[in-house]
């Protein structure tokens, strides 16, 4: 199962908001919903994700086994 528990953490630890993603950095609202849902999100967004927080893919999702 993939989770985007690690880019909450990185948000926080780079003090940016969900208001400057979505007002300042173009990212869509509808994609914060999705990822807070824990749905898909394309490898495009996680590219842009990356490059808005200057970050590693392993910093926005992580994957662990469901039971």
């Amino acid at each position: 199962m993939i989770s985007y528990k690690p880019f909450y953490d990185t948000l926080f630890k780079k003090g940016i908001t969900e208001y400057n993603l979505i007002y300042k950095q173009g990212i869509s609202a509808n994609t914060l919903y999705r990822m807070k849902q824990g749905k898909a999100i394309t490898t495009k967004t996680l590219d842009e994700l990356c490059e808005i927080l200057d970050c590693t893919v392993s910093e926005i999702i992580e994957y662990s086994k469901s039971n």
